[in-house]
């Protein structure tokens, strides 16, 4: 069934033909896009949803994201916010409950917390293993994820479990881990960074992950320098993510380069790391993303909406340059192009605001803005 949606006072299309429209018009047929443009000029549907001035723009992608686990972490946060250092040690805190959760426990947390996401606007969800850490429990992580989210990344190299000698682990990773995961998932990914796996660990968990067919993802250059970045660009990875200490040749290589860099300001605030230089990344050309990092430990959140504001608010980014990279960076960083965009023939995700203009996400920061939101061309919230 075809349905008009008009009335829509501002329409941010990300598209380069239509850029964004006032007084406008978008038609779903079905699961996809018919047409979009000035709703004075809109062809009839079977439906018709006037939303009375507000503004709209896709879906927000989430591009990053760690749902599937079980556990809390209140105590580890507490201990931040009076002065410890965030380390990544944490992660096996999360490891011990996730594998002691049933299958059905992993599974409602995560629909809750897609639910919890989609209520906020995001329409586009990626998700990672990475609590399992044993071959039996990576792969129903990526099975649990495969069955809700739209795309799932394989994070056996998360980090060297307790007990397990580092080396023996990787071969672990490498070998019978990826082999298992490998038809539930589209990507994989690595955690470079001190504590965690080194670069010449990273890149055999990556060149394996490559063998298999799978696209690449790196965490890097999160709690320092370090050569994630240099890694990511160097093997055509689709994103490096974190990206809060980069030195100038890191910036210049992202920006001659396709790898998306992904930026998750909820985690620097929550860890009390620098946030991402993004002013420097747009002006040198890099392609930004904005992604919430949702995860039990260092970003608990699922709100797209908290991180365009704090990028606008204290990243110097402007008001479309992060709504930008909180969609369309977003697809990219996934190397998608139906989501992220309103053109004819992407997919029929439409986030709309109770506001006339997308500078109301940074203007009133906190305030819950979302009023509508169609996923796939059916509403959703």
């Amino acid at each position: 069934m075809a349905v008009l949606i008009t009335g829509i006072g501002e329409l941010t299309t990300n598209d380069e033909e239509l850029g964004t429209i006032t007084d406008a018009a978008i038609v779903f047929d079905g699961p996809t896009i018919a047409w979009a443009g000035p709703a004075a000029a809109a062809p009839d549907a079977d439906e018709r949803v006037d939303v009375e001035g507000r503004a709209a723009l896709p879906g927000w992608v989430d591009s990053h994201t760690h749902l599937v686990f079980a556990g809390d972490r209140t105590a580890e946060f507490e201990a931040r916010m009076a002065g410890q250092a965030y380390s990544a040690g944490g992660i096996a805190v999360t490891v011990e409950a996730t594998r002691a959760a049933t299958d059905a426990e992993l599974t409602a947390n995560l629909r809750r917390h897609v639910a919890e996401a989609a209520r906020q606007g995001t329409t586009c969800l990626e998700t990672k293993t990475g609590y399992g850490l044993t071959v039996a429990d990576e792969a129903r992580s990526a099975r649990i994820a495969a069955a809700v989210a739209d795309e799932v990344t394989f994070l056996g190299a998360h980090l060297v479990p307790p007990g397990a000698e580092p080396e023996s682990y990787v071969d672990l990773v490498c070998g019978e881990m990826l082999d298992t995961v490998a038809g539930s998932v589209r990507w994989a990914d690595v955690f470079c960074e001190t504590g965690a796996f080194d670069e010449a660990q990273s890149e055999r968990v990556l060149r394996a992950a490559a063998r298999r067919g799978l696209g690449l993802r790196v965490h890097g250059n999160q709690l320092g320098p370090g050569p994630g970045v240099r890694l990511a660009v160097r093997l055509g990875a689709a994103s490096v993510d974190h990206c809060s200490h980069l030195s100038d040749w890191d910036i210049e290589a992202l920006a001659s380069s396709n790898t998306v860099a992904t930026l998750l300001p909820a985690c620097d605030l929550s860890t009390r790391q620098p946030l991402a230089p993004a002013r420097r990344l747009l002006d040198a050309g890099a392609t930004v993303a904005l992604a919430t990092n949702a995860n039990p430990g260092s970003s608990y959140t699922t709100s797209m909406n908290f991180c365009v504001a704090t990028a606008v608010l204290q990243m110097g980014m402007s008001v479309e340059e992060a709504v930008r990279a909180a969609t369309l960076g977003g697809a990219r960083a996934l190397r998608r192009t139906d989501v992220g965009v309103l053109r004819p023939g992407a997919r029929a995700d439409l986030h709309v605001l109770d506001a006339p203009s997308r500078t109301h996400l940074a203007y009133r920061p906190g305030v819950p803005l979302t009023w509508q939101v169609w996923r796939k061309g059916s509403r959703v919230a």
